[in-house]
């Protein structure tokens, strides 16, 4: 057995960081953050360990393993069979005795539940990141009330906008514990690569045609209906227009029946999920956040990389990232006019596009660079640890 004093050793020298999270299918955002994050951690004196529970045969776990593998993050699966499966608990403890672990980093209630319990077989450092609530039915806000019955207990708590840092406050997370560290980009991978029209071409699009795009999860409040019925009353009004969103999700139904019952069958794409969606946001002339509740999307972050214009519903995390008419357009969520109205001006005036595109660039490189996330991130971890 590996001594207290060896460990004390090990731990001084390169601390293991056990990063988990619940995933099914090929995951969400987060999965952005979490892949990229070990690579820049390890310059900066961590190792770090992508921990995900998944259930056993989904085949949208294959996605995970191809992102771990191309950001090269040391990734470890632990079959999940549902709540009572009690082998997920001896699984994790076996890993951070295994790697010995340093600090236990929760991104989801089930892993920030099961930290405080493997805390009590395993002494680690106690850490969070609050991603947001996005799901209302009544087992997720079941879960939510698990999370927040959590966080308190955890010995930081991160959050990815200013709103999620309030709601964390009301859930008890007292200010010493509670710190904001917004999402990040890495800027050298998302540089525009060509132009608007050779992505158009590549994806087989007209290049004399105006092209909106969305990416995400194709979910109700994404607002995906409010967008697609923006774009039929742009060509209501003479504006040869398409529209793509790309993702997957249960609102496809619906919206296919939406396209259809407006006739837009022709000019509205449902692209389906995309392993990389780069290519799909530099054909876009504007890309779109409909949004109704948001934090800070990692999608908003990647178009304004891309030196794509957008116009964004001005959501708490959103407005903090895009300033109006300097970044792009915001408008009211859910305000289809509004919305209409944006998009109008922004597509009619290719001047205002280009300053757009320059200022949203200069924008993420100077406060979302992801290395400088992760300098924050390493600050933390250097506090706990008392290096």
């Amino acid at each position: 057995m590996t001594s207290t004093a060896t460990r004390r050793t090990a731990r001084a020298t390169a601390p293991v960081v056990f990063d988990t999270r619940v995933v099914t299918g090929s995951g969400g955002g987060p999965e952005k953050t979490l892949l990229n994050s070990p690579r820049f951690l390890e310059p900066l004196g961590y190792q770090m360990l992508c921990g995900y529970l998944y259930p056993p045969g989904d085949p949208g776990f294959a996605e995970i393993e191809k992102k771990a593998a191309r950001y090269n993050a040391p990734l470890i699966a632990i079959p999940d069979r549902g709540p009572w499966d009690w082998r997920v608990v001896r699984d994790l403890l076996r890993e951070c005795k295994r790697h010995d672990v340093a600090i236990w980093h929760g991104h989801d209630y089930k892993t920030n539940a099961l930290g405080l319990l493997l805390n009590r077989f395993w002494p680690m450092r106690m850490v969070t990141t609050v991603h947001g609530w996005v799901t209302h039915t009544a087992r997720a806000k079941a879960y939510y009330r698990i999370d927040r019955l959590c966080l308190p207990r955890y010995e930081k708590v991160i959050c990815v906008s200013d709103d999620l840092y309030d709601i964390c406050r009301s859930a008890g997370v007292p200010p010493g514990k509670c710190v904001v560290i917004e999402n990040g980009i890495d800027t050298e991978e998302y540089t525009r690569g060509m132009s608007v029209a050779e992505a158009k071409g590549l994806l087989g699009l007209p290049a004399g045609e105006l092209l909106v795009g969305g990416v995400g999860r194709l979910s109700r409040e994404k607002g995906f209906d409010i967008l697609i019925r923006a774009v039929h009353a742009l060509r209501q009004g003479g504006l040869p227009v398409r529209l793509v969103l790309v993702g997957e999700g249960e609102e496809r139904p619906r919206l296919e029946s939406l396209i259809g019952e407006l006739g837009l069958a022709e000019f509205v794409t449902l692209a389906g999920w995309q392993s990389d969606a780069r290519g799909h946001f530099e054909a876009m002339d504007v890309f779109c956040l409909s949004s109704t509740l948001e934090r800070l999307p990692n999608v908003l972050l990647e178009a304004m990389a891309l030196g794509v214009p957008c116009v964004a519903s001005r959501l708490a995390g959103v407005s903090t990232v895009m300033t109006d008419d300097a970044d792009g357009l915001l408008v009211p969520p859910g305000d289809q006019q509004a919305l209409t109205d944006a998009l109008w001006r922004v597509l009619t005036a290719e001047a205002t596009r280009d300053r757009y595109r320059r200022t949203a660039r200069r924008t993420v490189e100077a406060r979302y660079s992801f290395a400088g996330r992760m300098a924050k991130v390493r600050d933390l971890y250097d506090r706990l640890l008392g290096r």
